[in-house]
């Protein structure tokens, strides 16, 4: 049996499940989420917990019991609690700025990179170099995360670019010029 997949998923005040057919609905203060299920999984609500089990023992139940349980955690936290992350921009010279639903990044390049925030995500720049990003849908917001410091990775000799808040990137030593 899955660890994961057998874990119980408390519901808070506010948010609210529904299970329809091959659907899940979860509605809450922080917005909507639905997310399709195969039928080799059912979902049970029993007072204020949500339960996965598998219908069978197949290779892919047992794969879909734990990805499920964890997919509808993740909507139940995201709809009641909200995601975020922070990325950290370091260089000379290097910022960014928000104006309206566009991000404005000085990333050493000649001109100044422009990335529109997709619906569901809300980014603010505190400092000029530090990016806090949230969203309620996880998937979504480790995708615009990745794609934001996809535009200037960490380089390993100065450390320059753009990298998560407690991502460490590995230092590498330069040439000395030794004759």
């Amino acid at each position: 049996m899955s660890r994961v997949g057998k874990m119980p998923i408390p519901i808070p005040k506010g948010v609210q499940v529904k299970i329809e057919s091959g659907q899940v609905l979860v509605e809450g203060p922080k917005g909507k989420m639905s997310q399709t299920y195969l039928p080799e999984v059912e979902f049970s609500l029993e007072n204020d917990v949500c339960r996965v089990t598998r219908k069978s023992e197949s290779r892919q139940a047992r794969a879909l019991h734990g990805l499920y349980q964890r997919l509808l955690s993740n909507m139940v936290t995201g709809v009641s609690q909200g995601f975020s992350k922070v990325l950290q921009i370091n260089g000379v010279g290097y910022r960014g700025e928000v104006q309206k639903d566009v991000l404005v990044l000085s990333l050493g390049f000649s001109n100044p990179i422009e990335y529109a925030v997709p619906e569901g995500v809300t980014v603010a720049v505190e400092a000029n170099n530090r990016i806090i990003i949230s969203s309620s849908d996880r998937q979504r917001l480790g995708q615009v995360c990745a794609e934001i410091r996809s535009l200037r990775p960490p380089e390993p000799y100065k450390g320059k670019g753009i990298r998560y808040e407690k991502e460490f990137v590995r230092r590498k030593i330069g040439k000395t010029g030794v004759k």
